[in-house]
């Protein structure tokens, strides 16, 4: 009965989310005030009817209800309860009923914290997300229908992947999909300003706190899947350029060209075809990874379907939405007009060069993603792009983007003086280069990755404080702390974010450049030495877990004979899925990383053991988290909270035209 409602609820939610696509729009083509209304309560109902639909369906997979053709598919009795819940979405069907989910809660968010939006604007934003919304409930509907029955229900399920059997993938898919889904909501705007006509410097301010709550999201998903891949694979590495990986990677550059660029609309009302554009772009980076993960067009270990019926079925939303919206984009170019003028050197023409970086290496990974399909279309070729070539295309971007982030930020509007905004960062000049060179120094026959990294790191990190210290004013050290409380959240935000992007560079550089690998067969009672470490095989042993099987290895690692830390690689089999996973056992420290993987056994009687140093590897996901810290103060800026600087009078006025 409750499964029953829950396909019920969706059905409804989908007929709702027409209304809410269809009389809002209208009613702001009309100027009627009714038909606007009917946006509001319509986005609300919606969310609460898929809200109902996902607790079906959470119900049927905590309780193993076997007559769901997904519960089977995906759960099993012996599976753990938190795996159970991370099973709803652990599939293509069910993390499709999250996605519209999270869609119809951003929808619902811009009624309860857009009060102060004018009535067309709101109405037209909220119809726009209701015709997403419309899109893919009936794609989920029509293809992919998570509440589908079976006559004869088996005694136990199959079992979820087990590599996702891990609470960091418990976790990182609902972030993740906050993320790529919130972007839905700068899209609106975007669509809802080019039809409304009208771009300026409060559209700026509204649009600002939406794509900053979607990067702050994305930035954590990302950061929490790149943690899982370092610890659960086995592999020791923190980004493959996976298609997947890169799929969530390419709306985060977009969304962070579109924070830097709706500050310009705010500030100077210039960019404002840019900043649509960008908007535009940013949501429909989301739906082509959307298309690459459920389609079945590029392999990768992410991807949730391969089903050729469901990638035409999204090709066919990606094609009407983006066609759809730059059409409309090249319809209303007039309307786009900038009114603020720049001189060559100014923060405005800073930003513009952060944008195209940050545009750019997007598309260098669009390109890289999806060349091998490509390839395979029209010359019938089948190749690969690994990481060799986003290396190789990618970092030349982020160098420069890292060398003008300080300057950037110091330079006034308008018209600037580069020697004036250099004087402050003099120190910070000095300071870099002193940096790489003593790291040059103290590493031999290393590549030149570590001092490059370590320098660019300490320039934007060094940057980022003196932005801070020269906002503080004049005075004491005393004075000038005073004054740390009463300077706006936003600007706090931004010195914490930029210095997380230069610890994050300095970090992924030093792993890279620094790290010691070693992979030998071991025989239970050996040891072997890894960089100032040895390393011994005590033991293997054969452990049953809840739902499955391991080989648990002790291994001890010492320093000048003292005891460091007791290690427990395993290798385990999942019988039900008939898979194994490789768990790898991590002493994490502050600058290094102890890393021991055990893998089969070898016909002379040992073991395959590779094992690493990571040198400052925990201090990329600190670093990510500190952008993610640094996006979370910017947002709750009362400046910057949703619809904030929007003035009464101006909403009412624009409702009573």
């Amino acid at each position: 009965m409750i499964i029953e409602f829950g396909h019920f609820t969706l059905v409804l939610a989908f007929m709702v989310a027409v209304v809410q696509s269809t009389l809002p729009l209208w009613g702001a083509y009309r100027r009627d005030a009714r038909l606007m209304a009917v946006a509001d309560p319509a986005a609300v109902v919606q969310f609460l009817l898929i809200a109902t639909s996902f607790v079906a369906l959470t119900y049927g997979f905590v309780t193993s209800d076997f007559s769901l053709k997904l519960v089977v598919e995906n759960s099993h009795t012996a599976k753990p309860l938190l795996y159970k819940f991370a099973g709803v979405w652990g599939n293509h069907e069910g993390s499709l009923l999250l996605w519209v989910l999270i869609l119809a809660a951003f929808g619902a968010c811009a009624v309860w914290f857009g009060g102060n939006l004018p009535s067309a604007l709101k109405a037209r934003v909220l119809a726009v997300q209701g015709s997403i919304g419309v899109a893919f409930m009936a794609f989920m509907l029509l293809t992919s229908n998570p509440f589908v029955r079976l006559e004869n229900p088996p005694m136990n399920g199959n079992d979820l992947n087990p590599l996702l059997q891990d609470p960091g993938l418990a976790f990182h898919p609902p972030f993740l999909y906050l993320g790529y889904v919130g972007l839905s909501m700068s899209f609106s705007f975007a669509i809802a300003a080019l039809l409304e006509g009208r771009v300026d410097a409060a559209w700026g301010r509204w649009v600002r706190p939406w794509t900053l709550a979607a990067w702050v999201f994305l930035t954590i998903g990302i950061a929490m899947g790149s943690w899982w891949a370092y610890y659960e694979l086995g592999w020791g590495g923190f980004w493959f350029w996976d298609p997947v990986e890169n799929a969530s990677f390419m709306p985060w550059l977009i969304s962070a060209a579109l924070l830097h660029s709706a500050i310009v609309v705010e500030k100077r009302e210039s960019l404002k075809a840019w900043t649509v554009l960008l908007a535009i772009l940013a949501f429909g980076f989301s739906l082509t990874g959307t298309f690459i993960v459920r389609s079945g067009v590029i392999t990768s270990v992410h991807a949730f379907a391969n089903d050729p019926e469901r990638g035409v079925f999204i090709l066919g939303i990606l094609g009407v939405f983006m066609g759809g919206a730059l059409t409309l984009f090249a319809l209303r170019a007039s309307v786009l007009e900038a009114k603020g003028v720049f001189a060559v050197v100014s923060r405005e023409t800073a930003l513009v060069a952060n944008n195209l970086l940050l545009a750019v290496s997007a598309f260098v990974v669009f390109i890289g993603t999806i060349w091998p399909l490509i390839a395979e279309l029209v010359f019938a070729r089948k190749l690969s792009v690994g990481p060799p070539f986003f290396d190789a295309a990618f970092t030349p971007f982020m160098v420069v983007l890292a060398i003008i982030l300080p300057v950037g930020a110091m330079l006034p509007w308008k018209r600037a003086e580069i020697r004036r905004a250099m004087r402050p960062l003099r120190g910070a000049l000095v300071l870099a280069l002193a940096v790489g060179l003593l790291v040059y120094a103290v590493q031999t026959g290393k590549s030149a990755l570590g001092p490059v990294g370590a320098a660019l790191g300490a320039w934007v990190v060094m940057g980022a404080l003196i932005d801070l210290w020269q906002r503080l004013g004049r005075g004491s050290v005393g004075d000038r702390f005073s004054r740390l409380p009463r300077l706006p959240r936003a600007d706090l935000g931004k010195v914490v974010a930029h210095s997380g992007m230069g610890v994050t560079i300095f970090a992924v550089a030093a792993m890279t450049a620094w790290v010691t690998e070693d992979i030998r067969t071991v025989k239970i009672g050996e040891s072997f030495a890894l960089g100032g470490y040895d390393v011994t095989l005590q033991a293997v042993n054969q452990v049953e877990g809840p739902n499955y099987l391991s080989t648990m290895a002790d291994m001890i690692v010492r320093k000048a004979g003292v005891v460091v830390a007791s290690l427990h690689p395993e290798k385990r089999m999942y019988p039900v899925a008939g898979m194994p996973t490789t768990e790898a056992a991590i002493d994490q420290g502050v600058f290094r990383d102890l890393y021991l993987v055990i893998g089969d056994a070898q016909d002379d009687g040992g073991y395959a053991v590779r094992s690493y140093i990571k040198p400052f590897a925990n201090w990329i996901w600190g670093g990510a988290l500190l952008m993610a810290l640094g996006g979370m103060l910017s947002l709750s800026d009362r400046r910057f909270r949703v619809a904030a600087g929007a003035r009464r009078s101006e909403a009412v006025a624009v409702a009573a035209e």
